[in-house]
């Protein structure tokens, strides 16, 4: 098995089922920039690299993760008294 070389945008995937991105690769650092499919990112070194047992994988359906959020998400709780629509900026522009 050969390992692939880190590029920007490609989708890879560890033996553990961890999915990442390669947001990053600085060859004078030698370095990778890696952002998890919950939006962590991390950093390796190009040295390090085949030790990740990387495979390249599609993107996923849903390659939202990290800003994927429901809209519960914005509504904060009853006793902070926000007002209804507070999430759409645009909302406000009636009401001023």
């Amino acid at each position: 098995m050969t390992v692939q070389f880190p590029a920007i945008g490609k989708w890879f995937r560890r033996p553990n089922g961890t999915l990442f991105e390669i947001v990053a690769v600085d060859e004078d650092d030698g370095t990778v920039e890696i952002q998890l499919f919950d939006g962590t990112i991390g950093e390796v070194d190009i040295e390090h690299w085949p030790e990740l047992l990387p495979v390249e994988v599609s993107p996923p359906e849903d390659w939202s993760g990290s800003v994927d959020m429901d809209p519960e998400d914005y509504v904060g709780k009853k006793e902070h008294n926000m007002p209804s629509g507070f999430h759409d900026p645009l909302a406000f522009l009636d009401k001023l």
